[in-house]
């Protein structure tokens, strides 16, 4: 009777054995690899880390705006399209040339003129923006910069229609706004990802980063000047320079300070499209081709040390 026990186990033993090789063989199977390749690459830990760095900036950006003089919340929007930085830029220049009371009459005149109700409320919208940075410009500034800052750090999209708010909004002034608040938003970003972000880059753009990492090992010696070579022009997204640059180990004194310079150029033609609001009908309109030509030519004004050096070498 203990020869047919003996047989079982074997089976059995042998069938275990046999889906476990099937199992492997699928794992290195390109759809097993696939599968693999597939799954979110960020841990539990780091998830926690994220909505953990998350929540105090929220909480930081909610008492901030508690500190704010009370008004109607539900009429005071941030614009989101250009029509409503269009009508904006109008209502803050009556607000520059005229008294209080001829901007009413202005914004009652425009009410008279709206052809339904969501005109009517789309005007009010716009016109409580401009007369409560009008009355209360340092709370207003500091809700702009919090505001822009938190949409930077956690890459929401919309800091361009910030951009061009802070043109129709301060002027030519609007520039320095800009830069600080892109830069303190890109320098906060930077440190997140290098809390939990070399999966997610790894994940999302392999080859990119790849890339990256190459050439800023080939430029070592002058990583600034490429830094701002990259920060000038739009030859990689700064929201991919953002996460990924500390995890190809550049320095964040490099990274800071390429930021600030580098993205003057850029911020002084949004917060300048701001002005001109009337010559703008998409964001698209803010890159065009002799733009993107100006940028390239400082871009390449930035790196002429580095193109010097290598032909003094050859030489």
């Amino acid at each position: 009777m203990a020869a047919p026990r003996n047989v079982l186990r074997d089976e059995e033993s042998a069938a275990a054995a046999l889906l476990n090789n099937s199992s492997k063989e699928d794992d290195d199977s390109p759809t097993g690899k696939r599968l693999k390749s597939e799954r979110f690459p960020v841990s539990r830990w780091e998830l926690a880390a994220f909505f953990g760095v998350f929540l105090i900036f929220s909480t930081g950006l909610f008492c901030i705006y508690l500190t704010m003089p009370a008004t109607e919340y539900g009429k005071l929007k941030i614009p989101r399209s250009i029509s409503d930085l269009r009508l904006l830029n109008s209502s803050v220049d009556h607000v520059r040339e005229y008294n209080f009371a001829n901007y009413r009459d202005h914004v009652a005149g425009m009410l008279s003129g709206a052809s339904n109700v969501l005109d009517i409320s789309h005007i009010e919208i716009v016109d409580n923006i401009a007369t409560y940075a009008s009355d209360y410009p340092t709370q207003f500034i500091l809700g702009y910069c919090s505001t822009y800052i938190f949409m930077q750090t956690f890459m929401i999209p919309g800091t361009i229609f910030m951009s061009l708010l802070a043109g129709a909004l301060f002027g030519v002034k609007g520039v320095f706004l800009v830069v600080f608040n892109a830069t303190a938003g890109a320098c906060s970003c930077f440190f997140l990802s290098k809390l939990i972000g070399r999966p997610l880059v790894s994940w999302l753009w392999p080859d990119k980063l790849r890339f990256f990492q190459a050439e800023i090992a080939k430029r070592r010696d002058k990583l600034l000047n490429y830094m701002l070579f990259l920060r000038i022009t739009p030859t990689l997204p700064n929201l991919f320079i953002n996460l990924a640059s500390p995890i190809v180990d550049i320095p964040f004194h490099v990274f800071f300070l390429a930021t600030f310079v580098g993205l003057i150029p850029a911020s002084y033609i949004t917060v300048k499209a701001g002005l001109a609001l009337g010559d703008l009908r998409s964001v698209k309109d803010l890159y065009d081709f002799k733009t993107l030509s100006v940028l390239f030519l400082i871009g390449l004004v930035s790196i002429f040390p580095t193109l010097l050096k290598k032909k003094k070498i050859y030489e």
